[in-house]
C-alpha cells in the first residue's frame, strides 16, 4: 500500500532552509520498495549514503535523463541568433 505524507509547509520551509530535503516539494510520499539486496548494496556503495539517499539519486537520475534526452532530440531544430562565439564571448 502506497502512503502518502504530508509535513506542514512551515516545517518544510524550515527544513528547506538548512538542506535536508532539497529538491522536495510540498509531499514527501514514503514508499516500500522491493530491490534485489546486492543491487541496493552496489548502488550504495556507488553513492556512499544511506537507502533513502541512495533511491532519491537514482530517482533523480532517472528524471535528468529524460529531459537530456529532451535536449538531444531537438538538436538542430533550435535556431539561434547569435553564433557560437558570440555566446562565449570571443568577440
Amino acid at each position: 500500500m502506497l502512503q502518502c505524507v504530508k509535513t506542514p509547509t512551515i516545517k518544510l520551509h524550515a527544513i528547506n532552509a538548512y538542506g535536508i530535503y532539497y529538491g522536495m516539494e510540498n509531499e514527501i510520499r514514503k514508499i516500500t520498495v522491493h530491490i534485489p539486496a546486492d543491487l541496493l548494496q552496489a548502488a550504495q556503495e556507488e553513492t556512499g549514503q544511506g537507502v533513502t539517499e541512495t533511491v532519491r539519486k537514482g530517482l533523480e537520475l532517472l528524471k535528468r535523463e529524460r529531459a537530456y534526452q529532451r535536449l538531444l532530440d531537438a538538436r538542430g531544430t533550435i535556431n539561434f541568433e547569435m553564433t557560437a562565439a558570440e555566446l562565449r564571448g570571443d568577440d
